[in-house]
């Protein structure tokens, strides 16, 4: 029999799933059983026995409390996006040139925690911001097991506020920033009709309009049903632009699509954990008070300065418990 590798490792991660949560449910039929023969011993003659079972109760059942948690956890529908690799897509909002820098220090932030977490970033596409440095937009794609998991609580506006450099007068500004966390969409859930996109083909620029190559390498294309348009140029081959393009687009009719299906299943759904919506204002990052502040969940940590050295995991650990949390609630 041959097995496609998609299929292999989707079969292999099921199976780690299913024997984790098969140790964990007999561990806690072994606690089970532990409880019942130290309340049998209490009963003994002698009272060391009976001093020694009565103090060994209480931990076993906190234990025992412990793995009920934790089955209640790994029983919770999983995610199917999850294990995928993500597109990261940061945009400039308001506040100019400070929203272009903000975008550089964001993409700096996201690309160190990936490296922490053993993941692999390769940039897409950029648009400089212009004279005073960063960018108008940057798309990168991560590769990593669970980077979907870990990495979409951050799709949202990011607000800084902070003393410009060409501030004379040290006023706090106040710029914005869009996050978009996409999961990487396979080709068998996502199908293009090639007579839905029109591809340009055209010579690769850089800063400042000059040619970066001599050849029309650089692709742009337009998913006509949608309008959605996405351009890629940081390759020098035509081919391998085109098809980092087709995987942004599929990434992104992925996106629509399960934003549908959500906003149909849950239309009053109040709270802002994953929920992808790019409206959103979901943390303030103030450079003065070296203050982040996450207000899906009233997070404040003053350690900014950490953060952006890609100290994530305090606030996603945060996001993630709190979407747990709201799970269990949901289901009794």
């Amino acid at each position: 029999m041959v097995f496609k590798q998609g299929l292999y490792q989707k079969y292999a991660k099921e199976h780690s799933d299913l024997t984790e949560l098969v140790e964990t449910i007999r561990l806690y039929e072994k606690l089970k059983v532990r409880i019942a023969e130290n309340r049998e011993l209490l009963s003994e003659n002698d009272e060391e026995i009976r001093t020694m079972a009565k103090e060994e109760i209480p931990v076993l059942q906190k234990e025992q409390a412990d793995l009920e948690e934790k089955i209640k956890i790994l029983l919770l529908p999983k995610d199917p996006n999850d294990d995928k690799n993500v597109f990261l897509e940061i945009r400039a909002g308001t506040g100019g040139d400070e929203a272009g820098l903000f975008v550089g220090d964001l993409f700096r932030m996201y690309a160190r925690y990936a490296e922490s977490q053993g993941w692999r970033v390769e940039i897409v596409s950029s648009s400089p911001a212009g004279g005073m440095g960063g960018f108008k937009e940057i798309i990168a794609q991560i590769d990593g097991r669970g980077a979907y998991s870990r990495m979409k609580y951050e799709s949202g506006t990011h607000r800084v506020q902070r003393v410009p450099v060409t501030e004379a007068q040290g006023r706090i500004h106040t710029s914005a920033v869009t996050v978009a966390i996409m999961p990487e969409a396979e080709e068998v859930e996502v199908t293009i009709d090639p007579n839905d996109l029109r591809i340009d083909v055209y010579r690769s620029t850089g800063h400042g309009g000059q040619s970066v190559n001599t050849t029309d390498s650089a692709v742009r294309i337009t998913h006509i049903p949608t309008g959605l348009v996405v351009t890629c140029q940081d390759e020098k081959s035509q081919h391998k632009n085109k098809a980092k393009a087709l995987r942004i687009l599929r990434s992104r009719l992925l996106e629509i699509e399960q934003q549908k299906q959500k906003a149909e299943i849950d239309r009053d759904r109040k709270s802002q954990i994953g929920s992808g919506e790019r409206s959103e204002r979901i943390r303030t990052y103030n450079y003065p008070q070296n203050r982040v502040t996450d207000h899906r969940i009233n997070l404040t940590l003053y350690k900014l300065d950490l953060i952006l050295e890609g100290d994530l995991n305090e606030v996603i650990e945060s996001l993630a418990a709190e979407e747990r949390m709201r799970m269990l609630e949901k289901v009794g």
